[in-house]
């Protein structure tokens, strides 16, 4: 099956992206054998870079940098804390977060986000889990 490719640019510097093994980033690891990253093409002097999904290598976002990537992993820990302590499934955590943002669907995804959006992510799920434990206590 041919892979489509995609044509992304890079927000910082607005080079394309390539799309090549995570290895050439994160150095050989059973854990990034078969997976994809979106890289900038002025990779490393502008560290911008997203995942691609392994079955079609759409990009699982936009390019970030190291700074972004960092507060995209903080909201999705924040929002699977927040599954977890609710006994949610996935997708209905992201319904939540859905109308705690006034989003769409389309909108609702943690690699789409700004550092800001991110911030907000951990923020409202950080208030839930603390209103959810004082109602207990």
């Amino acid at each position: 099956m041919k892979k489509k490719k995609y044509q992304i640019y890079c927000p910082y510097c607005g080079s394309p992206a390539v799309c090549r093994p995570a290895g050439t980033i994160h150095g050989s690891s059973v854990f990034e054998k078969g997976r994809y990253l979106y890289v900038c093409s002025h990779w490393p002097e502008c560290d911008a870079y997203v995942a691609a999904h392994k079955k079609d290598r759409k990009p699982m976002g936009t390019l970030a940098n190291g700074t972004l990537r960092h507060k995209r992993i903080l909201a999705h820990h924040a929002l699977e804390e927040f599954q977890a302590s609710r006994h949610m499934e996935k997708w209905a955590a992201y319904i939540w977060l859905q109308g705690k943002l006034g989003l769409n669907e389309s909108q609702t995804h943690i690699g789409l986000f700004s550092e800001q959006m991110c911030d907000r992510v951990v923020l409202l799920c950080r208030q839930a889990i603390k209103t959810d434990s004082q109602k207990v206590s």
